[in-house]
């Protein structure tokens, strides 16, 4: 028997479902009963119950699309801030193949790049490497920070929420699955792309958001709201074409979009596949899937 309904909003310990389902994600059984371990929203797939938190830490996975910032230079490896209890390695060898040469020649300090994570091992060290399409440094910009598990609501299905904010910003945007998102464009519409990401992040889990972040990016952006005339009796309509099917947003994301424009890298591994397309990202519960990196190979932001 289940004793909520699916985006609940649910707090630890409550009871979410008797008998039949079967716990997952973000949920724990006692006796016959399935209780929420978060405060987070109801997800009911297939008799299976997960509650996705309404605020957590990124954990990273194998084949994640993140973005990190070097916070440190060692012998052979960069260390990077991934938004994560766990520090990002970038090993030479991912850079330069079998050559050696100066690491703060090519990465310095506070740079921003777009990596995928290789393997995250039995104590979570996470490698990462710059193998794939897209993958790269940033040039300028702004980072912005949210909760790891609201990108799917911030990218919208098929890319519908994030692309509006494009359309409306003339930004350029790359999501990162780690919850960091880059920002680049003129410096007051980064202000407003900044600011409507954030309160995709704070609102995630509510109805509706879709108009009103349409609403305030036409506030801010200075568009005027079209305004509906009601029709007078008597007074025929015109024929109107009929229209292209809208895209319509939801709570999960089927595709986790990053369309990045990064620096080109001179990678000389063995290992490189020229033209490697980075993989579609996989709905997996509400959290965010392996992201599609879609601009050319290695761009200049």
């Amino acid at each position: 028997m289940l004793l909520v309904n699916e985006k609940d909003l649910v707090v630890p310990g409550q009871v979410l479902a008797e008998n039949e389902y079967f716990p997952g994600r973000g949920t724990f059984k006692e006796d016959n009963r399935i209780c929420s371990s978060f405060v987070g929203l109801v997800s009911v797939r297939n008799k299976k119950i997960n509650v996705i938190p309404l605020q957590s830490k990124y954990i990273p996975k194998r084949g994640d699309v993140v973005i990190g910032e070097i916070t440190d230079i060692r012998f052979s490896m960069w260390g990077l801030d991934i938004n994560s209890p766990y520090t990002g390695l970038l090993p030479a060898s991912e850079v330069f193949g079998k050559d050696k040469r100066e690491l703060e020649s090519v990465f310095d300090i506070g740079d921003v790049l777009l990596l995928r994570v290789v393997d995250v091992d039995e104590v979570k060290k996470v490698k990462l490497g710059l193998k794939g399409r897209g993958l790269g440094k940033f040039r300028d910009g702004i980072l912005v920070y949210i909760t790891p598990t609201k990108v799917p609501r911030l990218i919208g299905k098929r890319g519908s929420m994030i692309n509006m904010v494009k359309e409306k910003t003339h930004c350029d945007i790359v999501v990162g699955q780690n919850g960091v998102v880059w920002i680049k464009g003129e410096p007051d519409m980064e202000r407003i792309a900044e600011k409507v990401v954030l309160m995709i992040d704070r609102e995630a889990h509510t109805s509706g958001l879709t108009d009103r972040v349409r609403e305030l990016l036409d506030r801010l952006t200075g568009v005027e709201p079209e305004i509906q005339v009601e029709e007078s009796e008597g007074t025929e309509k015109p024929e109107t074409p009929e229209s292209e099917d809208l895209e319509v947003e939801s709570d999960e994301s089927e595709d986790v979009e990053v369309s990045p424009e990064s620096e080109d890298l001179e990678v000389e591994s063995e290992d490189v596949e020229e033209g490697t397309d980075t993989p579609a990202a996989e709905e997996d519960d509400g959290e965010a899937g392996d992201a599609e990196v879609k601009d050319e190979n290695n761009s200049e932001r």
